[in-house]
Order: structure tokens, then C-alpha cells, then sequence
């Protein structure tokens, strides 16, 4: 089986493949956009595997929660890419990426959603398979909710940003990792049994995970909120 994956829900952007097993990825942090990447990676990944875009047999994309920019990038290429090689897709949680990739059992996974907001949920890791324990939220990290599993990690740029309010809320962290983000290669390793079960979906169903629908404060909300990040 082999399968493409696309993450750009956060400001470190990611295309994978998986052959067989075998992964390769293409990462880097961009800022700001970074859509004429992607195609380009995607192409030098097929290089690499000797592998042609028609030899691909689906492809999945971080759903989010995470930028709204970014997200529709992913679902959009991806949706793209599928249309036109008849393949079909699979949309992944951007958070159980995110505690994938951490490498951790017990994960609090917090992204920085802007306007002083973080997108948090809590998931139990065992090998490839993740279980979440809390859904997705978008709150300030303030009132956040906290996962009641003991110790744990939190994981994600959210505590780069929010890090004493969410220690506040959970003070028996074991640690916290605010430098690791969802990827490409996570996406693939939660996508791949799906695409082999035959749970992946037609094009037309693949939509981005929004969690909050709201993408700009108004003036009055950003001083309650005092000031917008």
C-alpha cells in the first residue's frame, strides 16, 4: 500500500509517504503560508521512492483542529490530488497526531489557537493506536479543561504560549514538550489501518475539523479578553 499525507495545521508544515510501511516525510517551519511547497515535496518524495503519482492508492491530510488557513491547504490539495487519481482520503485528527508524534503514553495535546485560545484534548497512546480521553475544546487556556489521568505530558505549542495557565489547571504534568508538533508521517501511521480496513472516504466527504467556527475577535472581546495574541 502506499499513501501520501499532508499536514499544515500549524506553522511547521509536512508531506509524507508511506510505502509498505516504509516512511519518508518533508517538514519545515513556515510562518506564514507555504502552499508552494507541498506540490514540490510531494513529487521529490515519489522521486525518492521511485514511485509515480498514479501508483498512490489514497491520500489523508491533518483535519485539524489548528489554523484555519492552513487547514483548508491540506483538505483542499489533498481533495485536489484525489479528485483527479480517483483515490480516496482520509481526514485525521490533527491533536491525536500531535500525541503521536510526542512518542508519550499519557498526552495532554495543546495547539495555540490564537485569541487567546488553545485547541486541547487529552488522548492515551499504546503503539500506533491512540484513544482519546478528552475531546477536542477551544477555550482559553485559563478554564481549559484538564485530562484526570495522573502525571501525563503536555504536548504542543500551546504551552509555549499558555504554559503557566495550563500548568495551573494540571500541576502533576510530568513535563512538558511545547517544541512538538502533529506531522505528516503521525497522519499516515493513524491513516494507514483505515485505508487497509477500507474505512477511508470518498473525495467529497473529506472536510476540515474546525472545532471553533469563529476566526476573528471584535474590539470589545479582545479587551475583555485583555488583548488579542
Amino acid at each position: 500500500m502506499r499513501l501520501l499525507a499532508l499536514e499544515t495545521a500549524t506553522r511547521r508544515l509536512s508531506v509524507a509517504l508511506w510505502q509498505n510501511g516504509e516512511l519518508i516525510e518533508r517538514a519545515e517551519e513556515v510562518p506564514n503560508g507555504g502552499s508552494e511547497r507541498l506540490l514540490p515535496w510531494v513529487h521529490e518524495l515519489l522521486a525518492e521512492a521511485g514511485l509515480a503519482l498514479g501508483q498512490i492508492d489514497g491520500i489523508a491530510f491533518g483535519a485539524g483542529p489548528g489554523g484555519f488557513t492552513g487547514l483548508r491547504l491540506a483538505c483542499g490539495v489533498a481533495q485536489g490530488l484525489a479528485w483527479g487519481l480517483d483515490l480516496p482520503v482520509m481526514p485525521v485528527s490533527t491533536l491525536e497526531a500531535l500525541a503521536l508524534a510526542s512518542g508519550e503514553r499519557e498526552v495532554w495535546a495543546c495547539l495555540d489557537a490564537r485569541m487567546n485560545e488553545v485547541y486541547s484534548a487529552a488522548y492515551a497512546v499504546e503503539g500506533e493506536v491512540v484513544a482519546q480521553l478528552m475531546a477536542p475544546v477551544c477555550l482559553p487556556a485559563a478554564v481549559s479543561p484538564a485530562p484526570t489521568f495522573a502525571g501525563g505530558w503536555g504536548v504542543g505549542d500551546g504551552f509555549a504560549g499558555y504554559g503557566e495557565l495550563l500548568r495551573a489547571r494540571k500541576p502533576d504534568l510530568v513535563g512538558v514538550r511545547a517544541d512538538v508538533f502533529p506531522t505528516a508521517a503521525a497522519v499516515l501511521r493513524l491513516a494507514a489501518p483505515e485505508f487497509s480496513s477500507g474505512s477511508a472516504l470518498p473525495v467529497m466527504l473529506a472536510q476540515p475539523i474546525y472545532v471553533r467556527d469563529k476566526v476573528a475577535l471584535t474590539t470589545a472581546e479582545r479587551i475583555a479578553r485583555g488583548g488579542a495574541k
